[in-house]
């Protein structure tokens, strides 16, 4: 195995390249962020960051200051042509995330660390798996709670029967857009309960909140019903002007766990508590993903979490609006051909 490998971030901005006037854009901090892939791979020390692309000329030279003159370029192709990789992280917006990966993985690039949604219509996300396959190359979606210890403790917990059979669930959240944030809640549900999502009522909120990534995006709220295997249901707040707390609650015939955003608490039905340590160290849930995709790598372990359960989480969405179409009647999964075709505009 090599004794590192180059990695290189396409796409600069507030995530990818930690870029803090980008966060100024969207009115958020870097600091606040659990991770970015500029300092996730900068900082490991088994990876060379080689390079980095933005179409934003102020972004590159932010970027090579930040970085200590690792090389830019305006172009995502012209790095792929310039640089031996074996690392790739998609930090763009959705839109461009199926034909980087694809082009990614046709260049027999081992690794793609891709933001979240992981495409915007169901065609896409497929190809980018199919591509992946194909080349044998890793895909790894930032859906970060997939790599909390908090998280993956209470997932274990669940299936281990803490709880006692799951009855039923809900999820909330303020400021809505299913595609940017919902992605997140829905991955998460998934991963806590173990369980595909069988079909959704969804109605979505139309108030048309302007989306702070720009006009070009539209990626509304809602309210809804996701039925997950075993008849488990999970109910969806999530308007577009909500104020309410990000929050989860896993109900079992033995307990309730509740995520008050990154605070776990579990209720025990004979009176008793527990809270799960969440407090974040220096180490992030980037740092530890960036970790598990050089374990994989290195050939040591299998990845930890499969990428055809993004997809599965963009199916819900996807699902979400089509219901939504038929006056939120009952949407099965998988989705028929019709359905799979709904584009969620997500940043």
């Amino acid at each position: 195995m090599p004794e590192k490998y180059n990695a290189a971030i396409i796409g600069l901005g507030y995530i990818g390249g930690a870029d803090q006037v980008s966060g100024d854009a969207l009115g958020q901090k870097v600091e606040d962020l659990d991770g970015t892939h500029f300092h996730a791979l900068f900082h490991h020390p088994r990876v060379n960051l080689v390079a980095g692309s933005s179409r934003d000329e102020g972004r590159r030279q932010r970027f090579s200051e930040r970085s200590g003159g690792v090389r830019t370029y305006a172009s995502w192709r012209e790095l792929l042509d310039g640089e031996n990789l074996d690392i790739v992280s998609v930090a763009t917006y959705a839109p461009q995330h199926a034909e980087i990966t694809i082009e990614c993985a046709q260049r027999g690039i081992r690794a793609v660390y891709c933001e979240k949604p992981v495409a915007q219509t169901m065609g896409d996300a497929d190809a980018m798996l199919e591509a992946c396959k194909a080349s044998e190359t890793l895909l790894a979606i930032n859906h970060n709670r997939r790599f909390t210890p908090a998280f993956r403790t209470l997932r274990d917990r669940v299936a281990a029967g803490d709880l006692g059979e799951l009855t039923s669930a809900s999820v909330q959240w303020p400021n809505g857009r299913l595609g940017n944030v919902g992605t997140h809640m829905f991955d998460t549900v998934r991963m806590i309960t173990g369980r595909k999502v069988e079909a959704v009522s969804g109605t979505l909120d139309l108030s048309k909140k302007p989306d702070c990534r720009g006009d070009d995006f539209t990626d509304p709220g809602g309210w809804g019903i996701l039925r997950l295997e075993s008849g488990t249901m999970v109910t969806v707040d999530a308007a577009d002007y909500a104020t309410l707390p990000m929050c989860f609650r896993f109900n079992g015939t033995a307990g309730t766990a509740t995520i008050d955003f990154d605070n776990i608490t579990i209720d025990f039905a004979d009176g008793t508590n527990e809270k799960l340590i969440t407090q974040r160290d220096k180490t992030t849930a980037m740092d530890i993903a960036v970790k598990e995709i050089i374990q994989w790598l290195d050939g040591d372990v299998p990845f930890s979490y499969p990428a055809t359960e993004a997809v599965d989480t963009l199916e819900t969405i996807v699902a979400f609006h089509a219901s939504h179409h038929r006056n939120a009647a009952w949407t099965s999964l998988p989705l028929q051909e019709k359905e799979r075709k709904v584009v969620v505009n997500s940043g």
